[in-house]
């Protein structure tokens, strides 16, 4: 949402001394020259629709201000987490900088400029630009907002972009988005499925071939067994809470109670546990 700096609220005043600091001034030639790249986080003041909190962006907001600019584009917490917030920003990753440094070129901002005003060389800034040359759009769209690495990134593109998919898949199962994992997942990439410039190499690693054939033949039983969870797991969560909301009913019986605990105590007290289990509270599910 594109708000009025006026409308802004900030929780803090910048000292002079970080306004004429290192930091400060690296910030405020990026915003002179990219522009605004992060959003401003704001909170509704209560009781006052027309005026916001500012909770995350103080140094930018004076800067933007400094500027002359009278607009900004700012993310409305829902929440006032004044005091927590940085701790629960996500970082931005190296795919989000590669969109970044291609919109500021499509502004018309030179890549020497950008290097310039970020401090660093431009090659840094071209390898940022053809970060994802070789990637699928399927698989860049699973991985565009995790913290994926270059080196993860150039084990991707050594395959055929069906199996880049399936290695974006394999990641986001087991959240584990490391170069380290890419080169096993590569390891176990038939030949058939990459690149007729990788098969010659000893696309293995080192690792003999026995461990290599051992290695694929569980990737693809993890594989499965996931795409088996992937298409039952909501039914079977489904009829879980139906199930757990007939227990809850039948606890609700006295006489059944009774009847339990005189005859069945295991049995109820198995009931009892499904019941107050946090995952399982019927009233906290998803309608």
């Amino acid at each position: 949402m594109v708000l009025p700096l006026a409308k802004l609220l900030p929780m803090r005043k910048i000292a002079v001394a970080i306004q004429e600091s290192e930091k400060y001034l690296t910030i405020k030639a990026s915003l002179r020259t990219v522009g605004l790249i992060e959003p401003l986080v704001v909170f509704p003041q209560k009781g006052r629709s027309d005026q916001y909190l500012l909770l995350d962006g103080a140094i930018r907001l004076d800067i933007l201000r400094g500027l002359g600019v009278t607009e900004a584009l700012c993310l409305v917490a829902t929440e006032d987490e004044t005091y927590t917030y940085n701790h629960k920003v996500n970082q931005v990753s190296p795919i989000q900088e590669h969109f970044m440094v291609l919109r500021a070129i499509a502004k018309g901002v030179p890549e020497e400029a950008i290097a310039a005003t970020l401090n660093v060389d431009v090659a840094a800034i071209r390898r940022k630009r053809d970060l994802l040359v070789g990637v699928c759009p399927e698989a860049i769209a699973l991985l565009k907002d995790k913290r994926v690495s270059p080196a993860t990134l150039r084990e991707i593109k050594r395959v055929i972009p069906l199996r880049q998919l399936e290695m974006a898949e394999l990641m986001a199962a087991a959240n584990d988005y490391s170069a380290s994992y890419a080169k096993c997942l590569y390891a176990m990439t038939a030949d058939g499925q990459r690149l007729a410039s990788e098969r010659p190499v000893d696309a293995a690693h080192g690792l003999p071939a026995e461990d290599v054939a051992r290695m694929r033949r569980e990737t693809e039983n993890a594989r499965r067994d996931y795409k088996v969870i992937e298409v039952t797991h909501g039914d079977n969560v489904l009829h879980l809470l139906v199930a757990v909301g007939y227990i809850k009913k039948l606890l609700a019986n006295a006489r059944v109670v009774r009847f339990l605990t005189q005859h069945h105590a295991d049995v109820g007290g198995e009931f009892r546990k499904l019941v107050d289990a946090p995952d399982l509270d019927i009233a906290a599910a998803p309608s």
